[in-house]
């Protein structure tokens, strides 16, 4: 029922946000797209997905737990972008295959805003589903 289309975006947390800019914009030049500093988000266009680093001390790091370590997540969330469907046969789908669901809500990504809710793997991963714009 679910067809994912691509990968919208990946949120990277970083002890050192100098380092992943200079890394992530000047070496692989992905350009900043969007900063949202008073939560510590910086977007960067990655062709048509984003890569969004997060500083583990800002508003959304400390969300995360502790800093990127070996006993420490660097992976915030995988958001996969899916073919436009029902919102409510999504969350039938969805809790059908016993998958706990919140209620979608307006988030921004690569393609601009849209409709999305976070799920969880069965390592306990975040994946976000994104509904794909008309």
């Amino acid at each position: 029922m679910i067809k994912v289309l691509s990968i919208d975006h990946v949120v990277l947390r970083t002890t050192d946000l100098e380092a992943m800019l200079r890394f992530y914009c000047d070496v692989l030049n992905c350009p900043v797209e969007r900063e949202l500093k008073d939560l510590g988000l910086i977007q960067l266009r990655a062709g048509d997905a984003l890569i969004d680093i997060v500083p583990v001390d800002s508003e959304l790091g400390k969300l995360g737990g502790k800093a990127p370590s070996q006993d420490g997540r660097n992976m915030d969330h995988l958001c996969l972008r899916i073919g436009q469907m029902d919102e409510s046969q999504l969350l039938d789908y969805l809790i059908g295959h016993g998958i706990a669901v919140e209620e979608l809500a307006e988030r921004y990504g690569a393609q601009g805003h849209g409709r999305s809710l976070y799920i969880e793997d069965p390592e306990r991963n975040t994946v976000e589903l994104k509904l794909a714009l008309e």
